[in-house]
């Protein structure tokens, strides 16, 4: 008896790549990014989700609006799959980061390493894992679809990989892609990663 969770990064907005959103309001979609809910709306549409959850952020509620409301069903908002809190780095360019030591060694030993007044990788993972099993718990063979963020669907996929959070930059998790994990009481595996849909 397994439960299978979907879990959707938020599609792209127009600060991708070039800064470091984290909690930042006022975060939307572009133009792209809504093209590629929109895909994934369809894509999902006869996937048999029961449930859609979704970060607080916005660009992560606008990318799950399309999905519920294809499979006749509400978004839930769940705090703990939301955005890393990147502390002090929140809104700073990646430029600007280039040459910040604590920024590098972030970058290296993720595990270990902390934000400027904000959240670890591990206190992520940790929220996000727990609120995986949540889910599971609930819904015990249901299949729930879940819209977080970039690194944090990177740090539940470490869990259940048996990855060190240093090695979380080995794979990529794309906007707008699909992993999907299997989750049974006590343990977990991955059942596929950053599936793409074309917009």
């Amino acid at each position: 008896m397994a439960a299978t969770l979907l879990l959707l990064r938020h599609a792209a907005h127009d600060r991708v790549g070039s800064t470091l959103c984290g909690r930042m309001p006022g975060v939307t979609l572009g133009e792209t990014g809504r093209a590629q809910a929109a895909a994934l709306a369809g894509h999902l549409g006869r996937a048999g989700i029961e449930a859609v959850h979704s970060s607080p952020m916005e660009r992560a509620r606008e990318t799950a609006a399309p999905v519920a409301s294809r499979l006749g069903l509400d978004v839930r908002t769940d705090e703990t799959f939301t955005e890393i809190d990147f502390g002090a780095w929140t809104g700073r360019s990646f430029d600007s980061l280039h040459d910040d030591p604590d920024w590098a060694r972030w970058n290296t030993q993720r595990a270990t390493a902390a934000t400027p007044g904000g959240e670890t990788m591990a206190g992520a993972q940790a929220r996000a894992v727990a609120g995986a099993e949540r889910l599971r718990a609930a819904n015990p063979e249901g299949r729930i679809a879940v819209v977080s963020h970039a690194d944090v669907i990177k740090a539940v996929l470490a869990h259940f990989l048996r990855l060190s959070l240093d090695q979380i930059h080995r794979f990529e998790i794309a906007p707008a892609s699909i992993s999907a994990i299997a989750l049974w009481d006590g343990d977990g595996k991955v059942l596929s990663m950053n599936e793409v849909v074309p917009a």
